[in-house]
């Protein structure tokens, strides 16, 4: 059988709302995507969450060092690159469909009433940014570490989405990127 997870939905209209009365939607889940860590277990509300540690969030980390010296341009695209490649890898997970959740689409930032938002920060180098991704794999959170390719250099990762009471402990000694 399945994993059972519960999402909550806000921001539906009111003629959704009227033929969604029933409750919570529950998502029932192949054996192949039940979870693979104790942090892949858990319930999550989206929307106006009983408690802000709900919140989604997706963690970009990318490197100081070339900030400093790369074109941003070069720099902001390899973020976008694993952004989009933890969220695709993770597609049907039920924090990636409520992360994705079209009404959040538009509003992904902390004072949005949805609570999904990036927190972008930065690491000084290359061995900083490889000890944050082992790091991350001992503690079972899903991320990807992107490899610009053909120069094999790991340029940042980025997490896929999260309650933020889950994956925030990883990532409290980092620095805002700015």
């Amino acid at each position: 059988m399945g994993a059972v997870f519960t999402l909550t939905l806000t921001h539906l209209t009111p003629s959704a709302i009227a033929t969604r009365s029933r409750g919570p939607v529950r998502v029932s889940l192949p054996q192949r995507h039940m979870a693979t860590s104790a942090v892949e277990d858990h319930n999550i509300t989206v929307g106006n969450s009983e408690a802000a540690s709900d919140t989604l969030v997706q963690y970009v980390v990318l490197r100081r060092d070339l900030i400093n010296t790369w074109p941003l341009g070069s720099v902001v695209t390899q973020g976008c690159h694993a952004s989009v490649a933890a969220i695709w890898a993770h597609k049907d997970h039920p924090h990636t469909l409520g992360y994705c959740n079209p009404p959040n689409l538009d509003s992904m930032h902390k004072a949005s009433p949805t609570f999904s938002f990036v927190v972008t920060l930065e690491v000084k180098g290359e061995p900083q940014i490889r000890h944050l991704s082992e790091k991350l794999t001992a503690g079972g959170i899903s991320h990807k570490l992107w490899i610009e390719q053909p120069e094999n250099i790991p340029t940042c990762l980025a997490t896929k989405p999260y309650p933020k009471s889950i994956v925030s402990s990883f990532f409290k000694k980092l620095k805002l990127c700015k």
